[in-house]
């Protein structure tokens, strides 16, 4: 007793401390100092008397404590469980610093080529160059440097964006979702500060290989996608509500991707690239600063502790976890899953590498577009993000998930169809509008592969699918660019009509997981997920 100091801070599990005096103070209390009948027992007196002040002590301590644990739960009940803000500031961020990036190397490849200055106000279509001119030479090898300088980038970011990827979001079913966006967020910050400061002292371009490779070390784009997509999902426990809520994150993504490349020619026109550079600065900190102290972890306290336990043990659980997410047989769940996962796959990787042919396409004979009309057709193409998720929000009343990803998936194929063939200017706008539901087949695929696995599956699964959607996006544009560059001289609509042929093979998948029962083999795995969790409760 008497190693109990007075400072409550000394009392670490003071919270579980009695209120009442222990049975050895009690008796020590009920002798009085009167009771002491000599001065012999001064020692009793002091005794009584300790017993007394310790014990004190103690309730001070308990009190102590209590306040400090309702400060706290007062201080969480502030966080806000809405992570559509960071979304909306990462995507801005993302979306104005590509073009930038892009253009500050071809102007400073241009410079460094040739002695030949570059026109801001330039509006060259590739349909009126005048091949015989020396310049047009001289154009063809900066665009070739510029093209190999950025696969260079994408190729250095690939690997370590792959794994870092992977690990992030499969640990944050354990760790909780906030640690990989925090990451993310933090990696995207000094990727933009270092752009910022490498224009503004011109240092040598190429070292921006290097900063591409270190920031992919933190996470890319698709962590924080996939870790956002993972906090949604550990909110919604209603199927409805988790689909609405997924095609929430692509109409947002959709708006600000669609309302910033638009005025990203601004940016540069006005401010220059330092200051377009420090802007984006600056949204990267503002994200960070509202996940750090804003944003609340959205899985419990239970399943987002931190177990201390080996590197070696950490890296067996991830790939373990991995294993079990596809291993699991219940009810045909892992060829149900893995069917969906083919489907989404195989649809990303068209959609996305097509996407870079459009403007292609527009700028070539007959349309030759120029960037004013090229910035219509993207505006266009913008608002089948918002046409997606008001058809995710009204078709989810009236059919299953499963019947909305078939009127995106066909009505795209049309639209691929029909672009082959655009040869004139209203044409091509009015093709624009076969693509309303393209973002319908990812928003709902998601939601039905949340459906299927665990709910302490969901950030392994996440992971999975921003895996395969990197290394996707890397081949696919790979792909299409070149299939294109090999076809555009005999006829330019050859790679849209080989999409278009492609997105049977989606339609096929999907039509295998209609005949599988969805529905059935879903609400089986809920009901079992369910009963799970009421025998685990006590």
């Amino acid at each position: 007793m008497g190693e109990l100091g007075v400072n409550p801070g000394r009392y670490p599990n003071a919270s579980v401390l009695p209120t009442a005096p222990p049975a050895e103070m009690q008796q020590q209390a009920s002798v009085r100092p009167s009771e002491c009948a000599s001065p012999k027992d001064n020692r009793c007196v002091a005794e009584s008397r300790g017993g007394l002040a310790e014990h004190r002590e103690v309730v001070e301590a308990r009190s102590w404590n209590l306040k400090c644990q309702k400060s706290a739960t007062g201080l969480s009940n502030m966080k806000i469980f809405l992570v559509e803000p960071a979304i909306c500031l990462s995507a801005f961020a993302l979306t104005l610093i590509t073009p930038l990036t892009t253009q500050y190397v071809y102007r400073r490849i241009w410079e460094e080529t040739g002695n030949y200055s570059i026109a801001p106000e330039s509006n060259i279509s590739e349909c009126e160059k005048n091949k015989s001119s020396p310049i047009f030479a001289f154009q063809e090898e900066v665009q070739k440097k510029v093209s190999l300088f950025n696969l260079q980038m994408d190729i250095s970011g690939l690997i370590p964006g792959l794994v870092s990827t992977f690990i992030l979001l499969s640990h944050s079913d354990h760790h909780g979702r906030k640690f990989p966006l925090i990451l993310t967020s933090a990696g995207a910050l000094v990727t933009s500060a270092w752009l910022c400061l490498l224009s503004y002292f011109t240092f040598p371009f190429q070292l921006l290989i290097a900063s591409t490779f270190i920031g992919a070390l933190f996470g890319n784009s698709t962590t924080f996608l996939g870790a956002s997509f993972a906090y949604i999902v550990d909110q919604c426990k209603e199927e409805k509500q988790r689909t609405i809520r997924i095609a929430i994150i692509d109409f947002i993504l959709g708006l600000v991707t669609g309302l910033t490349g638009l005025s990203s020619g601004y940016f540069i026109r006005e401010l220059g690239f330092v200051w377009s550079f420090f802007i984006i600065t600056m949204a990267h900190t503002v994200n960070l600063i509202y996940i750090l102290f804003f944003l609340g972890d959205s899985l419990e306290e239970s399943l987002s502790q931190n177990v201390s336990i080996s590197c070696s043990e950490s890296f067996k659980n991830l790939f373990y976890r991995t294993y079990m997410l596809f291993k699991n047989a219940y009810s045909g769940q892992r060829s149900l899953l893995c069917l969906l996962l083919f489907t989404m796959i195989t649809y990303f990787f068209v959609v996305i590498g097509i996407s870079p042919i459009f403007i292609l396409y527009e700028l070539n004979s007959p349309l030759c577009w120029n960037e004013v009309l090229i910035g219509y057709g993207s505006a266009l193409g913008s608002i089948s993000f918002l046409s997606s998720f008001l058809g995710i929000w009204f078709f989810s009343y009236c059919m299953e998930d499963i019947y909305m990803a078939f009127i995106g998936i066909f009505t795209t194929m049309v639209g691929m169809a029909m672009t082959a063939f655009a040869r004139t200017t209203l044409m091509m706008l009015l093709v624009r509008l076969l693509f309303l539901f393209t973002i319908v087949p990812l928003s709902v695929l998601r939601s039905m592969m949340s459906k299927v696995v665990h709910s302490t599956e969901q950030g392994t699964l996440f992971a999975c699918i921003a895996f395969f959607e990197t290394l996707g996006g890397v081949i696919a544009v790979s792909t299409f660019n070149g299939i294109y560059s090999a076809t555009v001289a005999w006829y330019t609509g050859f790679t849209f009509l080989l999409s278009a042929g492609l997105l049977l093979i989606p339609v096929i998948s999907l039509c295998i997981v209609k005949c599988s029962s969805w529905n059935k083999r879903s609400n089986e795995l809920l009901i079992q997920e369910d009963a799970s969790e009421d025998t685990s409760d006590p």
